[in-house]
């Protein structure tokens, strides 16, 4: 989903491998320049050692003028269409339009649209079936009208692909959510999964952060199911119409797998739902409450729920769900978060999914280093300082899964999201620390050690 710039080997290829080499120039410390160089003036494919020292400084220069004023660097997250289309959807679902940036909407989603008709999930590739029947449906939703030649390419794409029944569960429950899919025939995730216990070989803390944020807010909507139907249909989406053997998902009476054994438990889920709606379930109620307080206190300290779009949505349906108010403050901050994921202009509007400031800001500052900036440039030693002032120094989910006794750091992807540094952010904000300049290298080499050893204490079992 998400296409991060990483750190390349610093190695050029050349038509002879005689050509080039790596050195490092004398009086340079190993954690300090590395520089490459030609062992002569020969060309390199077309290209001549001055010709890349100029490209390599504009590539600086570059880097160095887009720094935000605070000391880091930012670049915006391009995804798929789902996204925008989701947050058409939810608009008709909360029954709050703006036309205007509908509009917008509806330009950015044509403007991804595959000459087959289709919409895909990654750059380049084919067209999928559940973007392509969430971007059909936003523009249905928009009023796009469905003898448009655009919608009835992508009509006959989503058809090809399986229609509706084909699509995943998130996006079934999203059309459950404004009546175009029975609830009946979505897999049930029950708020109850809060309250199993570590001793559970699967239990809530053996997930991901990313899908805890995610399944948090859609127990609370299953319990709920606050359905607001929409004056639309997809019906010429349903190969076979919309027949109860296309909608259910059918265990294999013949073997074990663990498909089958989540479609049995699926079942098992929707029968206890049946005492649940009787008002005699003995756990929902306990469930549902531990359900909101994990997800109102996650909102502290982070932009939005996990920090990242489907949780964050998710999050702010669940609220309403649960009956707070549109002008409720904890309903006005998690709109207000989404909104500041949208890049609007005067005729489109995309979405990111999360912002990235942590990680460009040391990829960048490690490139800048390794290209030659001086150690002992002031926009480099602010990137440091805005790094270190970013070390998470609490105690968050991570300890539930981490047995060991180690001072809290860590870093992660976004801005804000104390609850879930993570392994990849953190290393990469190490390898920045250890060439970063800084005025105050006792802090810089306190942050450096805490970090590595909270790191550390991450090891699998298999050594990776």
């Amino acid at each position: 989903m998400i296409a991060r710039l990483e750190p390349q080997r610093k190695l050029f290829v050349s038509k002879s491998a005689a050509d080039c080499k790596l050195y490092r120039p004398k009086g340079r410390s190993h954690t300090g320049d590395v520089s490459i160089g030609l062992t002569s003036e020969r060309r390199l494919g077309t290209t001549s050692l001055p010709d890349l020292q100029a490209t390599i400084e504009r590539s600086q220069q570059f880097l160095l003028g887009i720094q935000k004023p605070e000391g880091y660097w930012v670049g915006e997250l391009f995804v798929d269409s789902t996204l925008v289309s989701d947050m058409v959807v939810y608009h008709h679902w909360d029954g709050k339009v703006d036309k205007e940036w509908q509009r917008k909407a509806v330009n950015h989603l044509f403007s991804m649209q595959l000459p087959d008709g289709g919409w895909n999930i990654y750059h380049g590739g084919p067209s999928e079936v559940n973007a392509t029947i969430k971007a059909y449906l936003a523009l249905k939703l928009a009023g796009v009208p469905v003898t448009d030649p655009r919608l009835l390419r992508a009509r006959e794409v989503a058809l090809h692909l399986g229609g509706v029944p084909r699509m995943n569960t998130f996006s079934k429950l999203y059309l459950a959510l404004i009546g175009l899919y029975p609830w009946q025939y979505v897999p049930t995730i029950p708020c109850e999964v809060l309250l199993i216990g570590k001793w559970f070989h699967v239990n809530f803390w053996d997930m991901s952060n990313w899908s805890r944020g995610m399944l948090v807010p859609l127990s609370i909507i299953n319990h709920f199911k606050p359905t607001r139907p929409v004056k639309a249909n997809l019906d010429e989406l349903y190969p076979e119409g919309m027949h109860d053997r296309d909608l259910a998902l059918t265990p294999d009476p013949k073997r074990f797998t663990w498909r089958n054994f989540f479609l049995w438990l699926d079942r098992l889920h929707k029968f206890a739902e049946r005492f649940v709606r009787r008002g005699i379930h003995p756990f929902r109620k306990s469930a549902l409450r531990k359900a909101e307080q994990w997800m109102i206190e996650r909102f502290e300290g982070s932009d939005g729920l996990a920090a990242i779009f489907p949780a964050m949505l998710n999050s702010l349906i669940a609220l309403k769900a649960l009956g707070y108010p549109d002008d409720h403050p904890l309903v006005i901050r998690a709109t207000h978060e989404l909104k500041k994921l949208e890049h609007e202009t005067e005729h489109f509007v995309r979405i990111e999914p999360c912002f990235s400031p942590v990680w460009d800001t040391a990829i960048v500052a490690i490139c800048l280093r390794e290209s030659g900036v001086s150690a002992n440039h002031p926009q480099l030693k602010q990137s440091a300082e805005w790094l270190m002032e970013k070390e998470i120094r609490f105690a968050g989910d991570w300890v539930h899964k981490n047995p060991a006794k180690v001072e809290p750091s860590g870093w992660v992807f976004e801005f804000n999201n104390k609850w879930n540094p993570d392994v990849d952010d953190t290393a990469m904000v190490l390898l920045a620390l250890r060439q970063v300049p800084t005025d105050n290298p006792q802090r810089r080499d306190e942050c450096f050690q805490r970090g590595l050893k909270w790191m550390m204490t991450f090891q699998c079992k298999d050594g990776g």
